[in-house]
């Protein structure tokens, strides 16, 4: 009997899988730490991620730390630059950096840095295609950006690309909290602030450190490979971070978003 008992008990637990496999209609399985697959249906809000997503801004910021790190002495291609810094914060960069020259870096190289992806961004940044009519179609959405850059860098960008006022006191940097991606904290803040819990929220991401992030958020995530950076294999490795579905534009995400309102 208790054979039997404990078959039962296996049987319908599988059965449980199977209906939460489909409830979810294809959309992401959230990170242990959080929580379960998360139906397409229950969308109310979005969180965007900021560089390759909004803002097409990581060739120019790659292209000038590659210029900077390389005057130290370690020849650094944009390719370089992308698969060895991109996505990461600088209290990550700066110790690869001086792994690779083999030494410390100057007091003024940060400042210097900063200087020169802020006069590269005023001359020649630009919005990922195709962005601003994907915020305006949803805009009836809670909606915010939760970004791995700073605050002084995302403030820049807005005011550059002319988008704050529709993100108006919802720009949300990794800065405000203890650990960045591919931890879930900068999710769950946003999520908190535009009052979405994080299951009903979609995130649009661009990199497998936020996609990994926003899984243990517990969010549908969707990778986006749009922006100018992308490299072949890119979206695979959004796959493989976990992305729910991967895709090449705004307008297939808004498709995707207006069939699961």
């Amino acid at each position: 009997m208790a054979d039997e008992a404990v078959s039962r008990e296996r049987r319908a637990g599988r059965m449980r899988h199977y209906r939460i496999r489909r409830a979810a209609a294809g959309c992401a399985q959230a990170g242990a730490t959080r929580g379960t697959y998360v139906s397409t249906q229950a969308i109310k809000g979005i969180i965007y991620d900021f560089d390759g997503v909004i803002a097409d801004s990581e060739v120019l910021a790659n292209v000038v730390l590659a210029e900077a790190v390389s005057a130290l002495g370690l020849p650094t291609t944009l390719d370089d630059s992308i698969a060895r810094y991109m996505g990461k914060r600088w209290s990550e960069i700066a110790p690869a950096i001086e792994a690779g020259t083999g030494r410390t870096l100057p007091a003024d190289f940060l400042d210097d840095l900063k200087l020169a992806t802020f006069a590269r961004f005023r001359q020649a940044l630009r919005p990922v295609p195709g962005v601003e009519d994907f915020i305006v179609r949803f805009t009836a959405l809670p909606r915010c950006i939760a970004s791995s850059s700073s605050v002084e860098r995302l403030q820049l960008s807005m005011d550059v690309l002319a988008l704050g006022h529709h993100f108006p006191d919802t720009v949300f940097s990794a800065d405000a909290v203890p650990r960045g991606k591919p931890h879930p904290d900068i999710f769950l803040h946003a999520a908190d602030r535009i009052g979405v819990a994080p299951a009903h929220c979609l995130i649009v991401e661009d990199s497998p450190n936020g996609v990994r992030a926003g899984l243990a958020a517990g969010a549908c995530v969707v990778g986006l490979c749009a922006a100018s950076h992308i490299r072949p294999g890119h979206a695979e490795r959004l796959r493989d971070a976990g992305a729910a579905h991967v895709f090449e534009s705004w307008p297939q995400v808004a498709d995707f978003l207006a069939a699961r309102l």
